[in-house]
């Protein structure tokens, strides 16, 4: 029980991981609707290609953090049938 504990947590350490690398650029910001459009690179942990779309955030504060244009990166997980970003950083 114990090794099965620690293995699923390992696993979705790294999900977690692969998720926060992915690069991507703000295109829009609808903060009324608590989304972000992004033109994103490959997001692995969803088998998801490099494409430019609209994403839920997790929590509409993070978009008073970055404007368009800003480089960021991301992590994207599926809650509740939606891709919603869970981590927005912008990068230098």
């Amino acid at each position: 029980m114990r090794i099965t504990s620690i293995l699923l947590a390992l696993l979705l350490a790294a999900t977690t991981a692969q998720a926060q690398n992915t690069e991507a650029e703000v295109r829009k910001i609808d903060k009324s609707q608590g989304k972000i459009t992004l033109k994103h690179g490959e997001i692995k942990n969803l088998d998801m290609p490099a494409m430019t779309m609209v994403f839920r955030v997790k929590d509409a504060k993070m978009l008073d953090a970055v404007e368009v244009g800003d480089k960021v990166k991301v992590n994207v997980e599926k809650i509740d049938g939606q891709y919603t970003l869970t981590q927005l950083v912008k990068t230098p």
